[in-house]
C-alpha cells in the first residue's frame, strides 16, 4: 500500500462525465489498497471566465479580490469530484486550500507556499477517505485567500506529496508523459519513461508545457517522485522524473529538444564599455518588472560595445521604450531590435561527460542555411536564438541529429 497524491488538470475535469470518469479511475487505485489524496484544477476554460467578469466589473481589479474570485473554479471542482466518488462507493472529503491550512505569503495573485498543516488529511486518511484538495490556492498569515499564479495546482500537488511524505505524485494531464520534442512540430518524438530533475527543469523553463516549472523545482527540492500521466488512457506508465542516480547508466547524451517561440530581442549599440553599464541598461528593465533571458556583450571597440538581451515578445514594445530612453542617457548610437525571434535548446545531463554536443548541434544548423543569433550554455543544456521562420525546421534537424527518434 502506498500514498499517492493525484493531479488532475482542467481538461482532465472539463465537464461532468470527465469527473465521472476521474472519479471511477481513483476507485480503481483506492481498490489496490493505496492511499489517495486528490488535487483538481478548475473545469478548464472556468478560471479565464472569471478572470473576464471581474475585468468586466474593474479596469483594474483588486489582486486581493481576483484571488477570491479566481479560487472558486477549484471549490466547485473538488465538490463535484467528491460527489462522483460517493457515487462510486468511496468515502470522500473536499477541502479548499485554506481549510487545509496551505499557508503562504501575501502576494496575491502568484504566492508562495510556506507550510501546509498535513494532521486533517492524516486523519480522514486513516478514516478510509479520499481527500480531495482544491489546487492553486491557500491562505496568508490573516486568512486572505491567495492563489499561486498560472499552473499552481501541479506546484499544490508537489507541496502536498512533500508534506505528507508520500510515495509519488501523479500528474494527470492531457499528454500521457514527457517527450523529446513536441509531437505536433516532430512526429517521430518519443515519449520518455525516465527523465531527471535537471533536465526537467530545463524542459520547463525553456518552454515545455508539460509541468509547471514551480513544481519541478518543489519536487526536486524535496525529493518528490513525480510521473506524468494521461487523463484519457488507462494504460502505460507516462514518464517518471527523479533524481539522476536512479536513471539507466546507458542515459542518451540528449534527452530533448526544448523550443519557445516567444522571444524578442534587443540590442543597445555603442555603450561606453564602463564598469556598472550592464547596471545601468537591465536596472530599469527589471524595475519595469520584465524577465531578461539570454544576454550577450560584444568585445569592446574604441572603448565601445554592443550589448544584446532577449524577453518574452509580449514585453518587447516596453523594453524597446524603456531601453531608447537608457540610450539617449547614455548618449549610445541607439536601439535596433527583432520581435520575431524564437530560442531552441538541446537538454541532457549526458553532456556532460560527452564533449562535441555544441559543435555538432551548430553544425547541423549551419548546414541548412540557419545563422545562429546568441548562444547561451549551462552544464545540461545549449541554447540558440534563430529566426523565427525556422523554428520547426531546427527542431526537426537537431530532433535526428541527436538519435532522438530512435528507440
Amino acid at each position: 500500500m502506498a500514498l499517492i497524491v493525484q493531479k488532475f488538470g482542467g481538461t482532465s475535469v472539463g465537464s461532468a462525465e470527465r469527473i465521472k470518469n476521474v472519479a471511477k479511475r481513483i476507485a480503481r487505485w483506492k481498490a489496490q489498497g493505496h492511499d489517495i489524496v486528490v488535487v483538481p484544477s478548475a473545469m478548464s476554460g472556468e478560471t479565464n471566465r472569471l478572470i473576464g467578469l471581474a475585468k468586466e466589473v474593474s479596469a483594474a481589479p483588486s489582486p486581493r479580490e481576483l484571488d477570491v474570485i479566481a479560487s472558486t473554479g477549484e471549490q466547485v471542482t473538488i465538490a463535484l469530484l467528491s460527489m462522483a466518488l460517493h457515487e462510486c462507493g468511496l468515502k470522500a472529503k473536499s477541502y479548499t486550500g485554506p481549510q487545509v491550512k496551505v499557508l503562504t505569503d501575501s502576494t496575491y495573485t502568484k504566492a508562495r507556499i510556506l507550510k501546509i498543516d498535513d494532521q486533517r488529511i492524516r486523519r480522514d486518511l486513516a478514516a478510509g477517505n479520499v481527500v480531495v484538495v482544491a489546487g492553486f490556492q491557500g491562505a496568508d498569515e490573516d486568512g486572505n485567500i491567495t492563489t499561486l499564479g498560472r499552473g499552481g495546482s501541479d506546484t499544490s500537488a508537489v507541496a502536498l506529496a512533500a508534506a505528507l511524505k508520500a510515495d509519488e505524485c501523479q500528474i494527470y494531464t492531457d499528454v500521457d508523459g514527457v517527450y523529446t520534442t513536441d509531437p505536433r512540430v516532430v512526429p517521430e518524438a518519443r515519449k520518455l519513461d525516465t527523465i531527471t530533475f535537471e533536465e526537467m527543469l530545463e524542459m520547463a523553463s525553456l518552454g515545455s508545457k508539460v509541468l509547471q516549472i514551480r513544481s519541478v523545482e518543489f519536487a526536486g527540492k524535496y525529493k518528490v517522485k513525480l510521473r506524468v500521466l494521461s487523463s484519457f488512457e488507462d494504460e502505460g506508465e507516462g514518464t517518471l522524473i527523479t533524481v539522476e542516480e536512479e536513471k539507466s547508466m546507458e542515459q542518451p547524451i540528449i534527452s530533448g529538444i526544448a523550443f519557445n517561440r516567444d522571444e524578442a530581442k534587443l540590442t543597445i549599440l555603442g555603450v561606453p564599455d564602463l564598469p556598472g553599464v550592464a547596471f545601468k541598461i537591465l536596472g530599469p528593465i527589471a524595475e519595469a518588472n520584465i524577465d531578461v533571458d539570454m544576454i550577450i556583450q560584444n568585445v569592446s571597440q574604441e572603448g565601445l560595445t554592443d550589448f544584446s538581451f532577449t524577453v518574452n515578445r509580449g514585453d518587447f514594445n516596453k523594453a524597446k521604450s524603456i531601453l531608447e530612453t537608457s540610450a539617449v542617457e547614455m548618449k549610445a548610437r541607439g536601439v535596433v531590435g527583432d520581435s520575431k525571434t524564437c530560442k531552441v535548446s538541446a537538454v541532457g545531463v549526458g553532456m556532460r561527460s560527452h564533449p562535441g554536443i555544441a559543435s555538432k548541434m551548430f553544425r547541423a544548423l549551419g548546414a541548412e542555411g540557419i545563422n545562429i543569433q546568441m548562444i547561451s550554455t549551462s552544464e545540461i543544456k545549449i541554447s540558440v536564438v534563430i529566426e523565427e521562420k525556422y523554428l520547426e525546421l531546427a527542431v526537426r534537424v537537431l530532433h535526428k541529429v541527436f538519435g532522438l527518434d530512435k528507440e
